[in-house]
């Protein structure tokens, strides 16, 4: 999980300085002491740790931090702060041509999952209302065009290819006319990569970018490789003059460094990022978002907006008829189940979660909860629609049939049935007018 090995570090030192009324020149030093370290294990940019810590300690050592009634809660504040400035201050957003027709070039190293991250955007901008086409310009990698027309498939997206010319600013013109005279209104452009920055590669990108004049340069570039990334932003930024940065593989980072660096370094802001394999994948880089879960402190609006995303008002108001009813089926707790996973799982809802301590529930207690997921779909697929629908007919003998048709214990089946009780009870109270007047919040959520 991203920044997991800092937010604890981070989390720890801070839950020292709650315990204390008041907080002395010592003690500051002390904590920026070993945020610093926690910075710098974390893969920041040594200048940029240094920096950082500075402007934090000025700021803890003025009298408004040491005598606030909550010292060590005006320290959190005032790092909570200088991470979001850290990291950019506010979400950037795409820049789309006023025209109407939008072109984006992709730029990055060979590696860092460029042509994926294609198809992420593409099915991120058709979500938000685009008509994308994708233009295949990588002419070297053996079926480097192959891989985007999968891509692309995947999707539901177009893909422009021309696989006798060996010119790529030639096939990225030619895209650029396609996609205009067919109507779409937003080209994505995957150029070549090299597994280091040569100058063959800056000249041929050089070329695209003047023939197809881009209204944005987003380079992709891989979390993993911490500084390496944050240098490899720096040279294309420095040859190309680039608008965005995408980090890939954010889930697999547990440093953070480059995330935190890049901004800093390149003076360009990342845009969006990669956590996960599926072409759902693909988040909006918010600042304060992050700066907020780095601390312990959650992510709820990117839960909210997720659980939106997730709400279908149809199947809602047929739910709240059968709760009404008392007709909560196992068929609907399965639904519900299934929009977990939609939102993208167990242990990215947690991650969202105010007070979540990765320490405490690891990689395995996640993919536990999954599993345990798995399990559940598998025994409610195994049973009747009629035991499904009216779970009280669910005896000894036909929990033993359940049990021989889908592998599991009889003991699976009787838990299932306990949390099947317990979720029922638990949606009859979300939806109780009562109890959503006291808690807007979470109106949406259930």
């Amino acid at each position: 999980m991203a920044f997991e090995n800092l937010s604890e570090k981070l989390q720890n030192t801070f839950k020292k300085l709650r315990g204390k009324g008041v907080l002395s020149e010592s003690d500051i030093n002390d904590a920026m002491r070993e945020v610093k370290l926690a910075l710098l294990e974390a893969d920041v940019n040594f200048k940029v740790v240094k920096e950082f810590v500075a402007a934090v300690k000025e700021k803890c050592m003025g009298a408004e931090a040491l005598q606030s009634l909550t010292p060590g809660q005006q320290v959190i504040k005032i790092v909570n702060d200088e991470l979001v400035g850290l990291m950019g201050g506010t979400g950037s957003k795409l820049t789309y041509s006023p025209s109407g027709f939008t072109v984006l070039l992709m730029v990055g190293l060979q590696g860092t999952g460029k042509t994926t991250t294609c198809g992420k955007l593409a099915n991120y901008l058709k979500k938000n209302g685009k008509k994308p086409m994708l233009c295949a310009c990588d002419i070297y990698r053996p079926a480097a065009i192959d891989q985007l027309e999968v891509v692309g498939k995947s999707v539901d997206v177009p893909v422009y290819t021309d696989r006798e010319s060996r010119v790529a600013e030639d096939i990225a013109l030619a895209a650029m006319k396609e996609a205009e005279r067919k109507g779409y209104d937003v080209l994505i452009v995957d150029t070549a990569g090299r597994l280091q920055i040569d100058e063959e590669l800056m000249e041929e990108l050089v070329r695209v970018k003047k023939a197809v004049k881009p209204h944005e340069i987003l380079l992709v570039v891989d979390a993993l490789t911490g500084q390496d990334a944050v240098n490899a932003a720096e040279g294309f930024n420095d040859r190309l003059g680039i608008d965005g940065i995408i980090m890939t593989k954010m889930d697999g980072d547990s440093r953070g460094g480059a995330a935190l660096s890049a901004k800093k370094v390149t003076g360009r802001p990342i845009k969006f990022m990669g956590v996960g394999e599926k072409f759902d994948a693909l988040e909006p880089f918010h600042p304060e978002r992050m700066a907020s879960r780095i601390l312990g402190m959650g992510d709820m609006l990117t839960l909210i907006e997720k659980a939106q995303e997730a709400y279908d008002e149809e199947k809602a108001a047929k739910l709240e008829k059968k709760l009404k009813k008392n007709e909560f089926t196992l068929e609907d707790f399965l639904d519900q189940m299934g929009e977990v996973q939609n939102m993208g799982g167990i242990g990215k809802m947690l991650e969202m979660l105010p007070g979540f301590n990765s320490s405490k529930v690891s990689d395995a207690d996640i993919e536990k909860s999954e599993k345990e997921f798995r399990q559940m779909e598998a025994i409610i697929c195994s049973m009747t629609l009629e035991e499904r629908r009216n779970p009280s007919l669910l005896n000894a003998s036909r929990r033993k049939r359940i049990s021989a048709g889908c592998g599991q214990p009889v003991s699976k089946i009787n838990s299932l049935i306990k949390k099947y009780e317990d979720a029922k009870k638990l949606m009859k109270q979300f939806n109780n007018p009562n109890f959503m007047k006291k808690n807007k919040k979470f109106k949406g959520l259930f």
